[in-house]
């Protein structure tokens, strides 16, 4: 039986290795202690260039056609007609403060399509272009797979605007069928959910259309294929199209897990199945927090690394001498002819961007949408707010300012890396340094919110007849967010090559450097491993460093 775990667990690995394996976070309106709906995306891929996408809004003549690019390749798959009418997007927000992120399931290998023209990224970004809200987001996005196919695996998507949240699962169905099966389910007001590559609806109410709409043939295709024999309200989306084992919970379902058992209570039941225990009862889709939640709160809950539970990355010899929470890939290892895996947290430093969506209803489109968003990992970086009426990108996260091969400090994606790779290698002795630095930020930010939205809606008029101008107000405040966290940035990153170079510790007191009477420093401070490392030394090659006693 070990055996077998081990072996599902290096299948799982070598097909979520190639995809963008994603954690998404879900909260009400009502869930939220502002009335916000809230979601966050990170989108987590070794190699991939980190920034923010931009499609400008624009009116379409009949017969006009676009071009659809593989969104993970840019391979041309070829075209489609064109909407009349697109909308503008910043990121994974239209100008309609409609979100739609997605994570990865993959799901049954044999259900995947190539011969479809559209892949999960192309779908998304042609419907934010397309829909105004998230139900009609659902529409235009199984429309679009009816009539053109769709040729990536399994895929959980987030569509979420001002009023309500839903999440939707779909997968094809195989080479030359054009289509999908798939559900989606209302995520209720009161609630928080979350996703993170792994199939998370069971069974779903068949007869609430506002609560749960579906494909017509969604489980009559399980039938035919020999998925599912039940009736059909047992029948999971879940167990059916993508079959639970040790690697779909304890690499994707503990990433759910960890965010519901910070915000809600009873989540201890289901510890042993987030730990892989593919035998025990599933989660919820979603739960009712002990407390509301604010976007504060989903920030710093993207940079969960399990601490406080049994899956803590802290606490053994895999941290190395500093303590780090971050593991070097691949997430699965041998010795000795066994497999071993690290934990996957929903953290890490393969993330190539990450954001936090605020949906605001009571306020106008343009001011109302704010993306949070930033470069790297989520726990190395101070995310930056840009509006969704926003006429551009902030000039940090624009594609012009580098790419994967081509660094550049003008980049955030490369300005935040810079300062993470110093961090790594002795994270315990530097992360208060950025923990500090990115708190302050982050913290100025929420300070100004009120008054930047207050200026922008002053400038607007309240006929909405200057919008032009809030929208460039905003544009520029946005532009100025993120140029003051490439500063500071910066800043941080020359700090900590001179205070901390070759292993040392530069002495400080009153924020200044200690100087001996030459004006050179004092002795900088050598504190060599921590002594739990220490010990693990003496432990695995016992004398062989030991002084001998003097004579």
């Amino acid at each position: 039986m070990k055996q077998k775990v081990l072996l599902l667990v290096s299948m799982l690995f070598a097909v979520q290795s190639a995809m963008w394996a994603c954690t998404n976070l879900i909260v009400g309106k009502k869930a939220s202690t502002d009335g916000s709906v809230i979601v966050s995306y990170s989108a987590d891929s070794f190699g991939s260039f980190g920034f923010m996408c931009r499609y400008p809004a624009g009116k379409h003549p009949k017969g006009t056609m676009r071009p659809v690019y593989d969104w993970e390749s840019n391979k041309y798959l070829g075209e489609i007609e064109e909407a009349a009418e697109t909308y503008s997007v910043l990121g994974n927000m239209n100008e309609h403060q409609l979100t739609i992120t997605e994570t990865t399931f993959g799901g049954r290998p044999e259900l995947v399509d190539t011969t479809g023209l559209l892949d999960y990224g192309s779908l998304i970004y042609i419907t934010l272009q397309r829909a105004r809200t998230a139900r009609e987001a659902i529409d235009v996005m199984t429309g679009l797979i009816d009539r053109y196919g769709y040729n990536s695996s399994g895929e959980s998507i987030t569509l979420a605007d001002p009023n309500e949240a839903w999440i939707m699962e779909l997968i094809g169905k195989g080479p030359g069928r054009k289509g999908a099966v798939w559900v989606a389910v209302r995520v209720p007001d009161d609630c928080i959910s979350a996703h993170a590559n792994h199939s998370r609806i069971h069974q779903f109410p068949l007869k609430d259309k506002k609560n749960c709409v579906y494909s017509k043939d969604v489980i009559r295709f399980a039938r035919e294929q020999g998925y599912f024999d039940g009736k059909d309200s047992e029948f999971s989306f879940s167990k059916a199209y993508a079959p639970a084992n040790f690697s779909a919970l304890r690499f994707c379902e503990a990433r759910v897990w960890s965010f519901f058992n910070r915000y809600a209570d009873g989540m201890a039941a289901y510890l042993d199945y987030a730990m892989g225990d593919a035998t025990k009862q599933p989660m919820p889709l979603f739960v009712k927090p002990k407390q509301k939640v604010s976007v504060q709160n989903i920030k710093d809950m993207m940079r969960d690394h399990y601490e406080g539970t049994p899956m803590a990355m802290d606490q053994d010899i895999s941290a190395g001498p500093y303590e780090a929470p971050h593991r070097p890939t691949p997430l699965t290892w041998k010795v000795d002819g066994k497999t071993y895996f690290n934990e996957r947290p929903i953290g890490t430093q393969q993330s190539a961007f990450v954001l936090v969506t605020q949906m605001r209803n009571w306020l106008p489109d343009y001011v109302g949408g704010v993306q949070w968003f930033g470069c790297d990992d989520a726990g190395m970086i101070a995310l930056t707010p840009v509006y969704c009426g926003n006429m551009d990108v902030p000039e940090c996260y624009d594609i012009k300012q580098g790419d994967i091969f081509t660094f550049s400090f003008k980049s955030a994606f490369w300005m935040c890396n810079w300062v993470s790779n110093m961090v790594y290698p002795r994270y315990k002795d530097l992360i208060g340094e950025l923990q500090m630095v990115r708190d302050r930020l982050e913290q100025d930010y929420n300070n100004q919110q009120a008054e930047i939205e207050k200026q922008a809606l002053d400038l607007a008029g309240d006929d909405g007849s200057q919008l032009e101008q809030a929208r460039a107000f905003l544009t520029k405040y946005s532009n100025g967010a993120g140029q003051k966290m490439m500063d500071s940035w910066m800043s941080l990153g020359q700090r900590l090559i001179v205070r901390y170079n070759d292993g040392l510790i530069l002495k400080e007191q009153d924020g200044q450097y200690v100087r001996g009477e030459g004006g050179g420093p004092v002795s900088p401070e050598r504190k060599g491993y921590p002594e739990r490392f220490r010990k693990q030394i003496v432990k695995e090659t016992g004398d062989r460093y030991l002084v001998p006693a003097e004579k």
